[in-house]
């Protein structure tokens, strides 16, 4: 008999049984592609809004609404991260997914810079800082095992999402017009995140379920959105936060971020600076975003199996000396092959975090600090683009911004030579601050609530 739904073993799917684990990749992969892809899409939009006919808006102050977008988003990540870890990532979902559709349709409706930077650069940044954490750290809870897959098919799915999202707005704004370049993702993409949200549980004790990998006789433990949950996020960050890496991550996020965001926004239109088409510029743009879908996916697993250290500094790197191309020459030839050596590098820019936090923290509650991690990543976002985009206000031309891109990535390069290696835990004690109950060595931790929840 052919079977289809949560099962007590998982998720019924045909004859077999799947465990739960892998469909929470599954879910958590088309909500990252919703709720991330329009951040980067909208980009192709800058030079339509510099354009006289249109708002006339100078590069710099569009580019400030962006700025705006990622500093709310940064700084709203750890918050986000640490509402998961203690009530539970659904909640925040719950709340972003509104957020989301609100941010679309007012961002469609606008027709002043302030509207601009209030709907898209607050409204819309809110919804998309509820799932930026929460969907990486809530996968993290469901394995002891294989996270390095689980993690590399999350990754190299919402990139190939942002290609898409590429297409969508470049055919929805040539056709329809600036509403309908927000409306119709916002509604759909809004839905499909509530939808989505039912499905996406806090962790395996929800579902009476261990995580992917763990042993046949370990107890099912709650471990999320109760007082015992509190209690180890509240001792496990002021812990961590004494440690040099935590504070280092955060830095490295910040550099690398505010490097690549530079070229991620500005790269449509530094194309067609230079001559290049607006199709042929758009085709640059996702041949950029197509390669970096490949190392999305292959470097969560090699830093999985072979340390995150190792695997982010070759990657930082190819992030970083392929911007000299561009110094070289600007023709079509040099942009081909700058997106594909640029995106490289980028699509394990960003990748390797969830994993470098489990090779040094183990199996505590990181939600906490890689919401502080990708705080760093969202004022780095914010901050490099529209440095980048006066500088081009001020210059007239993007050299000097790309400069600027290059020297903020190889400072990243540099700080991960400082970060310890990724083989040994930094706080492999850190659980005797805490009180017996709280414990996950002692049985029956948080099995007073097993009960799949609705939240």
């Amino acid at each position: 008999m052919l079977r289809f739904g949560v099962t007590p073993d998982g998720f019924a799917l045909g004859k077999r049984n799947v465990h739960y684990s892998w469909v929470i990749v599954s879910i958590a992969s088309m909500m990252w592609m919703t709720s991330s892809g329009m951040r980067f899409a909208a980009s192709l939009l800058i030079p339509e809004f510099h354009k006289e006919e249109y708002f006339g808006w100078s590069i710099g102050f569009i580019t400030l609404g962006f700025t705006i977008q990622w500093l709310v988003s940064g700084f709203l990540s750890p918050v986000s991260g640490w509402l998961g870890d203690r009530y539970g990532v659904r909640r925040v979902m719950w709340v972003g997914g509104g957020l989301f559709i609100i941010g679309m349709l007012l961002t469609g409706s606008m027709s002043t810079l302030w509207e601009f930077y209030l709907f898209f650069g607050v409204l819309l940044a809110a919804g998309m800082a509820s799932f930026q954490v929460t969907l990486v750290a809530g996968v993290t809870l469901w394995f002891k095992t294989r996270l390095g897959l689980a993690m590399g098919l999350l990754q190299g799915l919402q990139g190939l999402g942002t290609a898409v999202a590429i297409l969508i707005v470049f055919i929805l704004f040539e056709r329809f017009g600036l509403r309908a370049t927000f409306w119709i993702p916002g509604l759909v993409g809004g839905a499909l995140l509530l939808f989505l949200t039912r499905y996406f549980y806090n962790e395996p004790a929800d579902l009476g379920l261990t995580a992917w990998g763990a042993s046949k006789d370990e107890p099912v433990r709650r471990l999320q959105n109760n007082d015992l949950a509190k209690v180890r996020t509240s001792v496990f960050l002021k812990q961590a936060q004494k440690t040099t890496a935590f504070w280092n991550l955060v830095g490295i996020h910040f550099w690398g971020c505010a490097a690549h965001n530079i070229i991620l926004i500005l790269l449509v239109d530094m194309a067609r600076e230079a001559g290049l088409s607006s199709v042929t510029s758009v085709v640059v743009y996702i041949t950029l975003t197509v390669t970096s879908t490949v190392t999305r996916f292959g470097t969560p697993v090699l830093a999985d199996r072979f340390g995150a250290k190792t695997v982010m500094l070759f990657c930082f790197a190819a992030q970083t000396f392929p911007l000299l191309i561009l110094l070289v020459s600007q023709d079509v030839t040099a942009f081909f092959i700058f997106a594909v050596f640029f995106g490289i590098g980028l699509g394990g820019e960003m990748t390797a975090f969830p994993i470098i936090n489990r090779q040094y923290y183990g199996n505590a509650p990181t939600g906490s600090t890689y919401g502080w991690q990708m705080g760093g990543a969202g004022i780095g976002m914010g901050i490099g683009p529209v440095l980048a985009g006066f500088l081009k206000d001020w210059t007239g031309i993007y050299d000097w911004s790309i400069l600027l891109s290059f020297s903020l990535s190889l400072m990243a390069v540099f700080c991960i030579l400082f970060l310890p290696s990724s083989s040994r835990r930094q706080i492999p004690d850190w659980e005797d601050a805490l009180p017996l109950e709280a414990r996950t060595s002692v049985s029956g931790v948080g099995s007073s609530a097993i009960e799949a929840s609705d939240d």
